[in-house]
């Protein structure tokens, strides 16, 4: 019981690592925010809602999935389930 429930975290690792890699080749260059904020492109309505638009949807869920990236790691290096 306790070899299936490692390697259904394996596989879970694995599919979270390749999910997270497609969602951090998939998010904007952060300098293009750079010279956006210098030229005053920053309070254009993307700006100002971007939490709300594809982009902060990547950036929040790039963060959900580094968590449960971080949670997995630390389970199978700890060899609870082993």
């Amino acid at each position: 019981m306790i070899q299936v429930i490692n390697a259904i975290l394996l596989i879970l690792y694995i599919i979270d690592s390749v999910v997270l890699t497609i969602l951090i080749l998939m998010q904007e260059g952060k300098q293009a925010g750079l010279t956006g904020a210098i030229s005053g492109a920053a309070e254009t309505y993307w700006g100002k809602n971007k939490g709300r638009s594809m982009e902060g949807g990547l950036v929040r869920a790039t963060k959900i999935l580094a968590v449960i990236f971080i949670v997995f790691s630390l389970l199978l290096n700890f060899k609870i389930f082993s």
